[in-house]
């Protein structure tokens, strides 16, 4: 799951900005937003994308030293407040119900951290909170991401008894080694054990796969691609590893392979991937036909997400504005922020003339692109707006577009942060 950053000033839901926020009263407090959200403003969206729900977790066994999400060590001693913290999430989506009233829940993310840690009955009791309180589409995609060291076969059968249908396992590594460098829980046995349960129960999944890891050589890539791909999963993430700021990595860099040797491993997991049947429909997403993830294509696309639970992230979107929300991300902080009512701790609206480079920091790295139209439907903003850019990303050769689609070139891929901010600039 990818994060995504929401700026601006700390606002609660009834504020405005520059002003004192108003008193919060739960329900009634969102309801009145949702009447001020419904007003006349900068934006025409001619209609409403598809909405997600996001769940996020915020507890995992041990910190990975390359991960920047918001996730905490649980306690060996203390565990951790399952049942506080599911009630928590119920009231979270309770009060924001109002802002997404009549719209119905296309695909659903329940990531973290590591959700697998959940108890079986824990999950169900989160499932039908969410059941209760949101109509779901009848085909809606519910996905659970899940770490090797935490699959037990029961829990696993109970979760998609619970109706969660597609499982997301972090892998990164097959390589004992490599797991051991990246701070991973589990062994190379522990990994194959995983995948092994997660198709025994789960005809759609997808497995999480890092290269160009620390000291790792072309052929160690090459084996832990073959190794999951002898698998047959309907989906691979395979994500190139960064050093993210506020990392253990980034503080302690480890060795990894030079720009030559990345480059060549990045190469042959892409003609690796396609020659096994995976198309690449994004930068590091690859399926099996007809086996995207509906869930990510719904964030790159610009859709809308209601995010729940500690941290999470909402994008909502009105007939005249654009709304981006951020939970309270210490578990206790947020616990605590839910039981007075108000668990946002920052909340704004995306500005007439930032939608042009946030409708495009997500569309372009979808590798088919999109349709024109699509543009002026999701931002409420002609296309013109961002003629300028278009025009030199073009002449530049990092964008290819005519009457019906718009998509970055193999060099705009390449490329893909110095395409992204030439519109940021526009």
């Amino acid at each position: 799951m990818i994060p995504i950053k929401v700026a601006g000033s700390i606002a609660r839901p009834g504020s405005k900005p520059g002003n004192t926020p108003a008193p919060q009263d739960g329900i009634s407090g969102a309801a009145g937003a949702a009447l001020r959200y419904l007003q006349p403003g900068a934006l025409n969206l001619t209609a409403l994308p598809p909405l997600s729900l996001y769940i996020h977790f915020p507890w995992c066994v041990k910190k990975c030293p390359y991960c920047d999400f918001n996730s905490h060590e649980v306690k060996q001693e203390q565990g951790f407040p399952e049942d506080d913290y599911l009630t928590a999430l119920r009231l979270d989506l309770e009060m924001a119900l109002p802002l997404i009233w009549g719209r119905k829940i296309h695909t659903i993310f329940i990531g973290g951290g590591t959700p697998s840690l959940m108890s079986a009955a824990g999950l169900d009791r989160l499932m039908s909170d969410v059941r209760t309180l949101l109509p779901l589409e009848p085909d809606c995609e519910i996905t659970m991401e899940a770490n090797p060291g935490t699959f037990e076969t029961e829990k696993f059968k109970s979760y998609r008894a619970s109706g969660v249908n597609r499982l997301s396992v972090g892998i990164q590594s097959f390589n004992r080694r490599h797991l051991q460098s990246l701070g991973r829980i589990h062994d190379d046995d522990e990994a194959r054990r995983a995948v092994e349960i997660a198709h025994a129960h789960f005809d759609n999944f997808n497995l999480d796969l890092m290269y160009a890891l620390p000291s790792q050589t072309l052929a160690e890539a090459q084996a832990d691609l073959e190794t999951a791909l002898s698998f047959a999963p309907p989906h691979l993430s395979l994500y190139h590893l960064t050093l993210e700021p506020n990392t253990l990595f980034a503080k302690y860099p480890p060795a990894l392979p030079d720009d030559d040797e990345s480059a060549d491993i990045a190469d042959m997991v892409a003609a690796r991937a396609a020659q096994a049947g995976y198309g690449r429909y994004e930068v590091s997403a690859y399926a099996q036909p007809g086996r995207q993830a509906r869930h990510n294509r719904n964030y790159w696309e610009f859709g809308d997400y209601l995010g729940i639970g500690a941290g999470a992230h909402s994008k909502i979107s009105f007939p005249h504005r654009v709304l981006r929300q951020a939970r309270y991300k210490q578990p206790r902080a947020y616990m605590d922020a839910v039981r007075v009512g108000s668990p946002v701790q920052e909340e704004r609206e995306l500005a007439r003339e930032e939608m042009g480079f946030e409708f495009m920091l997500n569309t372009l790295r979808l590798t088919g692109g999109f349709s024109p139209n699509l543009f002026a439907e999701r931002t409420g903003v002609a296309l013109n707006a961002i003629e300028q850019p278009l025009n030199v990303a073009e002449a530049k050769g990092l964008l290819y577009r005519d009457h019906q689609i718009i998509r970055p070139t193999e060099l705009g891929l390449s490329f893909l942060n110095d395409l992204q901010q030439m519109f940021l600039e526009g």
